[in-house]
C-alpha cells in the first residue's frame, strides 16, 4: 500500500525495479533516466536542495515530475509534447499565402521568402507554404536572367541573318565568324584524380596560369566546317588577317557573306578598308545583344565543353596545339546547324545537329 508524504514518495517493489533499470540504462533516453533518478531520490528522502545539486535541475522540474508520478505513477514519467494547433488550408489562407509571396517582401531585409520565413510571418506550418508554392509552381529561391535587344532595327537585321541561313545566295559562301578571347592556359598544381566507379573526376582548386590566347573561328553554314586560327592578341588587325584567310579559302570570285557581332574590332577603319578592297566580301552584323543568332556560338560552346573547361595545359603552345587538333578532328565529320523558323509572330527556334542544341 502506498503512503504519500509531502516531500517523499513510497514505491512498490515493481516500480522500484523498473525505475532502477531506467536509471542505469545506457541504451535508453537520457531524460527518462534523469526522471527515474529523481523519483528514486525522492523516495530515499533527499531534500529538494540536494536533488537540485545531484541532477542539476530546478524546483519546477522536481515539482512537475513529482506531481505527474503521484497522479499517474510510471505512465506519468513519459515525455509529452503539446504540439501545435492543427490548421486547415482554406481558400482564404491559400490566397493570403500567395498574396504575401507575390506582392510583399520579407520585413527582415531578405530579398525573397523561404517557406520557414513566410510560415513564421503568417503563423502557419512551413510545409503548408511549401504545398501552396508547389501547387502554383512558385520558386522564390530561383532567379532567371535575360537580356533584351535594344536595337531599333532588330527585325531587319535578324531577318537578314536568318535569310542567309535558310536561303543563302546562289554561288556564295556564308561564314559565321566570331572570336573567343582570353582563353587561359591553366595547369593544375595538384594531380587530377581520374573518374572511378561512384566518384567523379576531381581537380584541385589551385592552378598555374601560363598566359592567354584568342581563338578566331569561321563556321561554314553550308558544310559545317570550321576555319580556326589562334592569336596572341585581339585587335582589328588580327580580325582583318582572319578575314584574309577566309577570302583565300573559297574558289576565286565567289561571293562571301560574313556574319559577325557588334564588337568594335569588327567595325574599325582597317575592316572598312579591307571591305573596300574586297567588294565580294559582305559583312552582316547581328542585332545588339543578339550574338545567339550567330551559329558559330554553338560551335564555341562545344569546344569549350570538350577541350577548354577541363583541360590541363602546360603552356600557351600546348593550349594552341590542342585547340587546332580538335578543329582538325571536328572537320573530318562536320555537322551543320538546322534552323526552323516556325511562326514570325511567336518565336524563333533553333535546333543544332550534333551539338546538343
Amino acid at each position: 500500500m502506498m503512503v504519500l508524504l509531502e516531500n517523499t514518495i513510497v514505491l512498490t517493489d515493481a516500480e522500484r525495479l523498473e525505475l532502477n533499470q531506467r536509471a542505469a540504462s545506457r541504451s535508453g533516453r537520457a531524460d527518462d533516466a534523469r526522471r527515474a533518478r529523481l523519483i528514486l531520490l525522492l523516495e530515499a528522502g533527499h531534500t529538494w536542495a540536494a536533488i537540485r545539486d545531484k541532477l542539476d535541475c530546478n524546483d519546477a522540474f522536481i515539482d512537475r515530475w513529482c506531481k505527474r508520478f503521484r497522479e499517474e505513477r510510471l505512465a506519468g514519467l513519459f515525455s509529452r509534447h503539446a504540439g501545435q494547433e492543427a490548421s486547415t488550408l482554406t481558400p482564404a489562407l491559400e490566397a493570403r499565402i500567395l498574396e504575401w509571396t507575390l506582392k510583399r517582401t520579407p520585413p527582415d531585409g531578405a530579398t525573397q521568402w523561404s517557406t520557414r520565413r513566410l510560415g513564421t510571418q503568417l503563423k502557419v506550418s512551413h510545409m503548408m507554404v511549401a504545398r501552396v508554392w508547389r501547387k502554383h509552381g512558385l520558386q522564390p529561391h530561383r532567379i532567371e536572367r535575360y537580356l533584351a535587344s535594344n536595337d531599333p532595327d532588330f527585325e531587319k537585321k535578324a531577318a537578314d541573318i536568318i535569310g542567309l541561313y535558310l536561303n543563302p545566295p546562289a554561288h556564295a559562301a556564308v561564314f559565321s565568324v566570331d572570336e573567343k578571347t582570353s582563353i587561359q592556359a591553366l595547369d593544375r598544381k595538384d594531380p587530377v584524380l581520374p573518374l572511378s566507379p561512384g566518384r567523379a573526376e576531381r581537380h584541385g582548386f589551385e592552378d598555374f596560369r601560363h598566359g592567354t590566347l584568342s581563338l578566331y573561328a569561321a563556321f561554314n553554314t553550308k558544310t559545317g566546317e570550321v576555319l580556326g586560327k589562334t592569336t596572341a592578341r585581339h585587335t582589328s588587325a588580327e580580325f582583318v588577317a582572319f578575314l584574309t584567310d577566309i577570302v583565300i579559302d573559297p574558289p576565286r570570285g565567289k561571293e562571301i557573306h560574313v556574319i559577325a557581332d557588334n564588337q568594335s574590332a569588327h567595325k574599325s577603319r582597317p575592316v572598312t578598308d579591307f571591305l573596300a578592297v574586297h567588294p565580294k566580301v559582305h559583312l552582316h552584323f547581328t542585332p545588339t545583344y543578339s550574338s545567339w543568332l550567330n551559329q558559330v556560338e554553338l560551335w564555341f560552346s562545344k569546344i569549350d565543353r570538350d577541350v577548354i573547361a577541363r583541360g590541363v595545359f602546360t603552356s600557351v603552345s600546348a593550349l594552341k596545339r590542342k585547340l587546332l587538333r580538335d578543329i582538325r578532328h571536328y572537320n573530318k565529320s562536320p555537322r551543320t546547324v538546322k534552323w526552323k523558323y516556325a511562326d514570325p509572330s511567336r518565336h524563333l527556334s533553333t535546333q543544332s545537329v550534333g551539338t546538343g542544341h
